[in-house]
């Protein structure tokens, strides 16, 4: 098992109780999210953790495919789709290459709070764009923490060899757009929710031809 998967499945019933922080900035997430799905889509979110975004998404889409590195995430994830008896969710644990689900078999892939959690941003988005068909969307909203307070990396270093936190990788919004494009993708959309924070909401398609 590696590290992270062992990191995740610790905190998993932890992270399940946690409640959002900032609702309001998680529906105006939700909401923007909504405007680029339909209901023929299929679509797939990388690091679903327990499963509660890819559930509430589900209503507007024709299937829902939840991924997540750790087997207790997906545990917890599996027990609110037979709890909740919905028909067009699947949740399976896998890292973010996702090398057991099929290649241009999505309309859009999702990642929320994950990639700044990966070592390889550039291999990451590369296997975003293997999922999506030509023209599919890559929705992803991610910590910057370069806009950050300065002393946050030394907090992070701190909790990470105390056991308290993952890799966390301290990303500028200029170079997670670098490496998203680099990957084959054209990007649509930017925001920040909340307004003033680090969170970068970024819509990118695909491109045909790479």
């Amino acid at each position: 098992m590696k590290t992270t998967d062992a990191f995740w499945d610790k905190h998993a019933e932890g992270y399940a109780k946690r409640p959002i922080k900032d609702m309001p900035a998680y529906e105006q997430t939700l909401a923007h999210v909504r405007r680029h799905l339909t209901s023929a889509d299929k679509v797939v979110e990388l690091g679903c953790g327990t499963g509660s975004t890819a559930l509430l998404l589900a209503d507007g889409v024709a299937s829902m495919t939840g991924t997540d590195i750790s087997e207790k995430m997906i545990g917890i994830a599996n027990g609110k789709v037979a709890d909740q008896q919905v028909d067009n969710v699947q949740f399976v644990q896998s890292d973010a290459s996702c090398t057991t689900l099929p290649a241009a078999g999505y309309d859009a892939v999702l990642a929320f709070n994950l990639i700044h959690l990966l070592t390889d941003i550039p291999a990451a988005a590369r296997s975003a764009r293997r999922l999506l068909k030509p023209g599919g969307l890559f929705i992803s909203k991610t910590p910057c923490l370069a806009r950050a307070n300065r002393f946050l990396p030394a907090l992070i270093w701190v909790m990470r060899k105390v056991g308290y936190a993952p890799y966390v990788g301290i990303l500028s919004v200029e170079g997670l757009e670098r490496d998203i494009a680099s990957a084959g993708f054209e990007i649509v959309e930017t925001a920040f929710y909340p307004a003033k924070s680090s969170s970068r909401f970024i819509v990118a398609r695909r491109l045909e031809d790479h």
